[in-house]
């Protein structure tokens, strides 16, 4: 598991970076820049629920060791 978050992390931030390209900073919401912007927003989400999902794993194994 702990390799698939990272994965998708990785991947997720490749998303982004590709999509921080394709915005024009003089019209940011309209035409292709909405939709990178758009992009890059839910890469974030997606980002910090694999990193919820990875605190979930490591308490949900810390609190079976005790």
């Amino acid at each position: 598991m702990k390799i698939f978050t990272l994965i998708l992390t990785i991947a997720a931030v490749g998303i982004i970076a590709f999509n921080a390209t394709k915005l024009n900073t003089e019209v940011l919401l309209e035409g292709d820049s909405l939709v990178a912007v758009i992009t890059i927003v839910a890469a974030l989400c997606v980002i910090m629920m694999l990193q919820i999902l990875r605190i979930s794993k490591k308490i949900e194994t810390l609190s079976k060791k005790r």
